[in-house]
């Protein structure tokens, strides 16, 4: 073969290789696509009236994937997930907020799902991270929320509301840290750095995601329905969701980058909150320890607690009833 034939036959394989992963990554999009609106319907069916819809937001270049429900013109409750999770976590607490009055947001926050990701490490900085949340709530033209907030999204939580308290009407965590609690516990000893091993695993390049990925579908079994208090707490179709989204081309690389990306100081370490915040525990958790949950008073001063004792990390998702009424009354006062 000449060398001008060869060339000819190495473009041809380079430009059906690119055709044939141009046809995955729009596979993949369409079944996102496809179980996002069975399980959008599915919410509407059971609820009449929350009138829940997918949007795609522009937040300062970024694109986030965002479901809204409830009516348009109640005060805003802006949801945010943990890792490995998206919108679909929290099903079970859009119709109750919703029916109370709020509009519910529920981004997919950057890295996920069907929202941007960004390439490197940098962009999952917190600071940008709480910056999203800030800029979404602009665009949808308002001023403040309420912040109700799980695992990673916690995190995302706690910051936002020590860096915007003037847009922070509530704070609502559920089974994250306050990031001055979680470094004390580190330095306590090796309880909870040993619950944290995962940490430490996500500073590695390429092999987490690695991991995660061999088949997306058992990560997802083993993580939301294996590793529960509650079976029955996800459904099939549930965890299908997630292990598609963690299917999304460079999505595992951009969540752990949450992780590395803690390897950047924020300016505003001590995460003082001023608002009102309820802070929401299973304590049955695997990944977090009760004692994060103490002496939160120097960072923390007008806080609640609430202790569901049989429910593990996914709490929202394991004792959705108990979660709602506890979030509501504090709402409502």
């Amino acid at each position: 073969m000449s060398k001008s034939n060869k060339w000819i036959v190495r473009a041809g394989l380079l430009g059906s290789a690119l055709i044939f992963h141009k046809y995955q990554l729009n596979k993949i999009a369409r079944k996102t696509d496809q179980l996002t609106a069975k399980a959008v319907d599915e919410l509407n069916a059971a609820h009449p009236g929350l009138n829940a819809a997918c949007r795609f937001i522009d937040v300062d270049g970024i694109i986030l994937h965002t479901l809204l429900a409830g009516p348009e013109d109640g005060p805003l409750a802006v949801l945010l997930h943990g890792f490995p999770e998206h919108w679909v976590s929290w099903r079970k607490q859009i119709p109750a907020l919703a029916q109370a009055g709020y509009r519910v947001v529920v981004p997919d926050q950057r890295g996920y799902n069907r929202s941007s990701k960004p390439w490197g490490i940098r962009p999952y900085r917190l600071d940008a991270l709480t910056k999203d949340i800030a800029n979404l709530i602009e665009k949808l033209g308002r001023e403040t929320a309420v912040l109700i907030a799980h695992d990673w999204g916690g995190g995302v939580g706690w910051q936002f509301a020590a860096d915007y308290p003037q847009m922070t009407d509530k704070l609502i965590i559920l089974n994250a840290p306050h990031p001055q609690a979680m470094w004390r516990e580190f330095q306590k000893g090796w309880d909870q750095r040993l619950k944290s091993w995962y940490m430490l695993f996500f500073q590695l390049p390429l092999l987490p995601e690695l991991v995660f990925t061999l088949n997306p579908y058992q990560t997802a079994r083993q993580s939301f329905q294996q590793m529960t208090a509650q079976p029955g707490a996800f459904s099939d179709e549930e965890v299908e969701m997630m292990a598609v989204a963690m299917s999304q081309p460079r999505a595992m690389t951009s969540m752990i980058n949450w992780y590395r990306a803690l390897r950047f100081p924020v300016a505003n370490e001590e995460a003082h909150i001023s608002v009102p915040t309820l802070l929401i525990w299973g304590e049955q958790d695997f990944a977090l320890s009760r004692a994060l949950t103490d002496d939160l008073a120097d960072w923390v001063p007008n806080l609640q607690r609430h202790y569901i004792p049989q429910s593990n990390h996914w709490v929202q998702n394991e004792a959705p009833d108990e979660v709602n009424v506890a979030m509501l009354a504090f709402l409502q006062t």
